[in-house]
């Protein structure tokens, strides 16, 4: 499995460590929190109190939650893990 590499600026405009909110999409699933959540704990331990938003179908949540990060790398790969859940349409 080869690692994607970004070319993200993150670097250059955050003092790490520092909060960063990822805004995940999924199907309105009741598990969707949980599996987000399980991913943090795995790369940011903490205490998570999630916002989430349906859709105006209701067909996805929108969740969103802060995050204590490190670096840029601890960011991108948060983000592909993210990004790794079956029921993740997008992270932002």
């Amino acid at each position: 499995m080869s690692k994607e590499v970004k070319d993200t600026k993150f670097d250059e405009y955050l003092d790490f460590p520092c909060q960063f909110t990822y805004k995940v999409m999924g199907l309105a699933k009741p598990e969707l929190p949980n599996l987000i959540i399980e991913v943090l704990q795995k790369h940011a331990p903490g205490d998570y109190a999630p916002t989430i938003k349906p859709s105006s179908k209701g067909t996805y949540h929108s969740v969103s939650l802060s995050v204590t990060v490190t670096s840029k790398e601890h960011i991108e790969l948060i983000y592909n893990e993210l990004n790794n859940i079956d029921i993740v349409r997008a992270v932002l």
